[in-house]
């Protein structure tokens, strides 16, 4: 076998194994919690309910995270629940752990939202779903122990074929190590133009975006200003934010394509930041 067809074979075994993984998702315990995740104390906790399938991520969110905030005021099954519009919840969005544990969490919004190729993306009333991400890293430190640095974190949205769950949701997690050392050795080669970019093996179209956080930039409304027909395949690209340090200051890398997909470059495990340690 040659390198090209060994490299594509372990590709589609990721993925695979990435899209089993997501596909076997059953709800954690609903124990009530407040949105920083401590015991309440409620007598009437919420019932335990078991979920699975394609629409799992978007029943817990919302029959049972929201259905627990709208009656205690507590987030439970999730971490957090955040909801700018109180009376209809559509701007709002959840943070729920993911169920294989680790220094590994998942934004979801709180309406129905396929994917990236969910036209409410580029809707300009629709929330930064990724600075929110970005804010929400925090979490991390919880796992590790420690305070996890801006250089190890990493937030991803796999590509349309590549998920098994219908509910658009974004993965925050710790960079690969592999994945990091490659970034810091091309980083400063980024621009805040797309351009290709070799990481850890696979090329990416990448750019650079300067600024602590992610507020002043959509990462969704450049991919599809990547070229004219982005716009209309937007499902097909990944895309990744990881948390960069350049000499200028700090900043992202986002990352971009229709090769591997983005949850394949991260770590739940969070061995960068040193976890276990």
């Amino acid at each position: 076998m040659n390198p090209t067809s060994s490299r594509t074979v372990r590709h589609r075994i990721a993925i695979a194994s990435v899209t089993a993984a997501a596909a076997a998702w059953i709800a954690i315990p609903a124990l009530a919690a407040n949105p920083k995740g401590t015991k309440s104390g409620l007598k009437d906790e919420p019932e335990t309910l078991q979920v699975s399938g394609p629409d799992a991520l978007r029943r817990i969110v919302q029959d049972q995270c929201m259905e627990n905030w709208a009656q205690h005021h507590l987030a439970a099954p999730c971490e957090r629940i955040v909801l700018p519009d109180l009376k209809t919840g559509r701007s709002g969005y959840a943070i729920l752990a993911d169920r294989k544990g680790g220094a590994h969490y998942l934004l979801i919004p709180t309406q129905t939202m396929a994917g990236l190729d969910s036209s409410e993306l580029l809707d300009p009333d629709t929330p930064n779903y990724f600075a929110e991400a970005w804010r929400a890293r925090d979490l991390l430190n919880t796992f590790v122990g420690h305070d996890v640095p801006r250089t190890a974190v990493g937030l991803a949205v796999n590509t349309a074929h590549a998920r098994s769950q219908n509910q658009f949701h974004i993965h925050i997690e710790c960079l690969r190590a592999d994945v990091a050392d490659s970034l810091r050795q091309t980083a400063e080669q980024a621009t805040d133009t797309w351009a290709p970019m070799m990481v850890a093996g696979s090329t990416y179209q990448a750019m650079k975006i300067m600024g602590t956080g992610l507020d002043g930039s959509n990462p969704f409304e450049l991919v599809a200003a990547l070229n004219p027909d982005v716009r209309h395949h937007i499902g097909d690209y990944t895309l990744v934010v990881a948390g960069m340090q350049f000499k200028s200051g700090p900043g992202f890398i986002l990352l971009t394509g229709t090769g591997p997909t983005g949850e394949l470059l991260l770590d739940g495990g969070c061995s960068i930041a040193g976890a276990g340690g």
